[in-house]
């Protein structure tokens, strides 16, 4: 296969790609379906934003701005009522669409203005919120076709990691790393296929030759349906950084993936020194689907372990910037530079202030008129 790499305005990287924060004007992972309970508000954070989603008893899930209008307070230790929820201070009351629609001391007229609202969609298992101010044009939501797909089972799994997201985008392109995984992988030797850019992705392939050593359980499992149960240099792996998500799929001579993982490494804090992982790995069912079901336990301990390890390496990147006080990679793959340009040029400044105060549109607050 040989290195294609489109022609695209501004690929190049910034002096410090630590300083980028992630665009908001994208549907994002905040949480597991099954973290949010019927009538119990979960906090949720967004690079330092505070969100409250609430699973009403009727009704779709809705998301707010985690801060009470009267005194600034967290909405998620309130109380979801009928009509939506209330703040467990003084029981002001916010529907879904963030107006303030009760103050129990107040007459109907004198309604204060309420908060900011999120669009939500609930997908696969997983809760994506619309965190962009453009709420009238909005992108499509993930599909996670191979999530919902009945010939794959899929594994969830995510942690918190202390690290700026661009680590772990940098961390899944970058194949050439294996050797952090020797105890687990034994010897495996990356070889590099070539390259494909857009304005808003970036494609990369590899294909992988093991050296020495015997297979772990975990290849068997993603190959299990080819003689022998490994990867060899036939196989393809396709990794494709789509603004702000991350694909990996392998293909083992088919159209099909015989694995597909979807994940996006969501900012929490202002600064975007630390992200939520949310990963989904699906993998196609063999012929005889009891062998998956069977081989399950020791995919998910494989998995975990590679997650683990590359964990530790991401979080001591982060520590060797902050101790420096910025950027000194010395990078040598041309590969890396496309990926980290195109998260600088999709990206946006970070700033550390806390963002101007969202005034939802007017109403007569406490008897004043709006003009």
């Amino acid at each position: 296969m040989l290195d294609s790499v489109d022609t695209v305005p501004g690929l190049t990287a910034p002096a410090d790609l630590r300083r980028v924060g992630i665009h908001p004007d994208f549907w994002y992972p905040l949480a597991w379906s099954k973290e949010l309970k019927t009538g119990k508000p979960l906090a949720v954070r967004f690079a330092g934003d505070p969100i409250v989603l609430v699973r009403p008893a009727q009704g779709d899930v809705y998301a707010l701005e985690d801060r009470c209008a009267h005194r600034q307070v967290p909405l998620h230790n309130g109380v979801v009522a009928e009509r939506g929820l209330r703040c467990g201070y003084h029981g002001w009351t916010y529907d879904g669409t963030g107006a303030c629609i009760d103050v129990p001391y107040l007459g109907k007229g004198k309604l204060p203005n309420g908060v900011r609202a999120y669009p939500v969609v609930e997908r696969a298992g997983v809760v994506f919120v619309y965190t962009g101010r453009d709420t009238e044009n909005l992108p499509p939501a993930p599909g996670l076709e191979y999530v919902v797909d009945p010939l794959y089972k899929t594994r969830y799994f995510g942690r918190e990691i202390a690290c700026h997201y661009s680590f772990m985008h940098e961390n899944l392109v970058d194949m050439n790393h294996q050797f952090l995984h020797r105890r687990l992988m034994g010897s495996i030797v990356p070889r590099y296929l070539g390259r494909r850019n857009g304005p808003n992705w970036f494609e990369i392939d590899y294909t992988f030759k093991r050296t020495a050593g015997s297979k772990p359980l975990g290849e068997s499992v993603v190959f299990g349906s080819k003689k022998g149960g490994s990867m060899n240099n036939r196989d393809v792996m396709t990794i494709r950084t789509e603004y702000p998500n991350q694909t990996l799929q392998i293909f083992a001579g088919e159209d099909v993936p015989v694995m597909n993982l979807w994940i996006n490494y969501v900012p929490l804090d202002r600064a975007q020194r630390s992200c939520r992982v949310f990963g989904m790995i699906s993998i196609r069912r063999p012929k005889t689907p009891l062998l998956l079901d069977l081989a399950w336990p020791a995919l998910v301990w494989f998995t975990e372990a590679i997650f683990r390890e590359d964990r530790a390496i991401v979080e001591s990147e982060q520590r060797a910037h902050d101790a420096q006080g910025s950027d000194w990679n010395q990078e040598v793959f041309p590969a890396m530079h496309d990926l980290r340009a195109l998260l600088a040029r999709r990206g946006v400044p970070i700033s550390e202030a806390p963002p101007e105060r969202y005034v939802p549109p007017c109403r007569i607050a406490m008897g004043q008129s709006c003009g």
